[in-house]
């Protein structure tokens, strides 16, 4: 089982300690540089089902933590109006680098007026936020009725403080702790890379019941979900949900 020091249980609801969901702590400052040269592309797998979930369209979109800006530069492509957010400001610079229309807030806390937007992307997020939850219910708030959301996001039952799963390949080593929810540490067994992000920044773990329940308890219905890529353990899920 894991020990305490590598999973500590989620904060109440409402409670902002992760990178994009408080004004107070934003984990990616420091790291935005070496972040563009460890992501500095959007996968291709990524890149696709962005497209083809989300599609072409003219209204305003939102990109929730966009970070660097790698799937707000994808939707702006499209046609969209895209916007993104993030606390991150090191990670807001390198997307006003790209010459993206970005702005700092709390995923928990969105300063946009309630439905003033017609479709919403998010990426990699839930695993940084700590109240995901929350995150999803503030998304709903500013979507539009029938706006689409498109959500990507590392595996669960592959990806996390339980699963040795190096770049997704191979076959996952899978250790005790995947249905405990919580934010874990570079001690944990799932942080195999002392170089890569996780070891940096840390992460948060949801069971797959945990993650698609936040989008169901903010109103959303799921009409899309799948498992990207044709290997064998995928690493990678992607939805479409709608409130």
């Amino acid at each position: 089982m894991l020990s305490s020091k590598r999973l500590e249980p989620l904060p109440a609801p409402g409670a902002c300690l992760a990178s994009i969901d408080g004004m107070s702590l934003a984990r990616y400052d420091g790291v935005a540089d070496w972040y563009r040269r460890f992501r500095p592309t959007l996968p291709p797998d990524e890149l696709d089902v962005l497209e083809r979930l989300l599609g072409r369209g003219e209204g305003r979109c939102l990109d929730v933590g966009c970070g660097t800006g790698l799937a707000t530069e994808a939707v702006a492509e499209l046609g969209w109006s895209a916007v993104g957010v993030d606390l991150s400001e090191d990670m807001l610079e390198s997307a006003r680098g790209r010459g993206l229309e970005v702005v700092r807030g709390s995923a928990t806390e969105l300063p946009f007026d309630d439905e003033s937007f017609d479709a919403a992307v998010s990426s990699q997020t839930h695993i940084d936020i700590d109240d995901f939850a929350a995150a999803m219910s503030e998304t709903a708030r500013v979507l539009r009725r029938e706006a689409p959301l498109v959500y990507i996001g590392g595996h669960p039952c592959f990806m996390g403080p339980h699963s040795v799963f190096l770049a997704g390949e191979g076959v996952p080593e899978l250790h005790p702790g995947y249905r405990q929810a919580g934010r874990y540490d570079e001690s944990a067994p799932g942080v195999a890379n002392p170089e890569g992000i996780r070891a940096k920044v840390g992460a948060v773990h949801l069971p797959l019941a945990a993650l698609l329940g936040a989008f169901l308890d903010a109103g959303f219905r799921i009409d899309q979900f799948e498992e990207l890529g044709s290997r064998d353990y995928p690493h990678v899920v992607a939805l479409r949900a709608r409130r």
